[in-house]
């Protein structure tokens, strides 16, 4: 049975039940003086949204949009100017990197190592032939076609020696977008502390960190959406709180395509050139960077719920909220012992 089904992180600002309301008074004085700011706009080829309190507006929309836009400048494949539209061009061999993309081509050879390969900023080639890239298709590849591409994939075919990043072959082009936008978010964050703000929401393309409490004194609750078992059609939320960390969510829900009755995810394995075989619909991690849970959420998809849990349970700092499809197709769900710390605890 097939469900087409999905997942969304929403916030609220209501009253969080577990915290006494001696303790939610203590806050709530503290904070009450704080205005809310909300900015927002596109980025990236989607949208950012961001919630901060502060006694005054101490970060405008000019300023994420500034932010932004360097690291457009830097890793945006679809800006033709920016390094990494130029690093992927066949004449290209080797382009010099800024702070940003340094730091992302880093994180990249090390997700590559920690997944043993699944996660590949090399795979753009590969995404491309599948339809999944800036340039449309005519038809899904045969495997020749395959075969021919997975020769210029592999983090092995790039040389790395900061801040110039190098290809071994002239076809060799790359991808962040699986690491990328966490990183853009992590940026984000970092800016409103400069600012010495305390306690906000930064969300971009549905990649979220969050610190602090909102004028209430309360945990910022978020709302995870997903199909009820019975009718696909139904949805139920869980709803969430963490204190600081990031969210991120991959799932198979939303970018597809089909050939004929089978649907063709984007999640390309790089080992194979084929889509990843998991039952796994949904993945959302919480990691205290967003651009770990961004990393890994995209490596997930490749395993199944038990794989998942497995790897996470060996590693700090790390949790996991997993929906999948059972042997019946039916959507079951699965969390890691820590995630089940996040669910708002209900009283009577």
């Amino acid at each position: 049975m097939y469900f087409k089904s999905w997942i969304l992180l929403t916030i609220s600002f209501f009253g969080l039940c577990s915290i006494t309301a001696a303790r939610a008074e203590q806050a709530s004085y503290s904070l009450k003086s704080l205005r809310k700011t909300v900015l927002s706009g596109p980025a990236q080829g989607t949208s950012y949204h961001i919630t901060y309190f502060d006694t005054q507006e101490l970060v405008s929309k000019n300023d994420i949009d500034s932010v932004l836009k360097v690291i457009d400048l830097s890793m945006s494949i679809y800006n033709p100017s920016s390094t990494i539209s130029l690093f992927n061009k066949e004449e290209r061999t080797a382009v010099k990197l800024d702070r940003h993309f340094q730091k992302v081509v880093d994180a990249s050879f090390r997700y590559n190592r920690i997944t043993k390969g699944i996660f590949d900023i090399t795979v753009a080639p590969l995404v491309q032939l599948w339809g999944f890239g800036p340039k449309q298709i005519k038809h899904f590849p045969d495997s020749n076609e395959i075969n021919a591409t997975l020769a210029s994939v592999g983090m092995d075919k790039l040389i790395w020696k900061a801040p110039y990043l190098k290809k071994s072959k002239p076809n060799v082009s790359i991808d962040v977008n699986g690491i990328a936008q966490g990183y853009s978010v992590d940026v984000l964050a970092k800016f409103l502390e400069s600012k010495h703000i305390k306690n906000y929401i930064v969300e971009l393309g549905g990649e979220m960190r969050v610190k602090g409490r909102n004028q209430a004194g309360e945990f910022f609750k978020i709302g995870v959406e997903r199909p009820s078992s019975s009718h696909n059609q139904l949805l139920k939320t869980e709803v969430v709180h963490i204190k600081s960390g990031a969210l991120t969510t991959a799932g198979n829900f939303e970018k597809y395509m089909m050939n004929g009755k089978q649907k063709i995810s984007h999640h390309v394995n790089p080992l194979t050139g084929y889509m990843f075989s998991s039952p796994v619909v949904s993945v959302t991690v919480y990691a205290k960077t967003a651009m770990e849970a961004d990393a890994l959420d995209n490596y997930f998809m490749a395993l199944t719920p038990d794989e998942i849990l497995d790897f996470v349970k060996k590693r700090k700092n790390l949790e996991v909220y997993i929906i999948f499809n059972n042997e019946k197709g039916e959507i079951e769900e699965k969390y890691s012992k820590g995630f089940s710390n996040f669910f708002l605890k209900k009283t009577i």
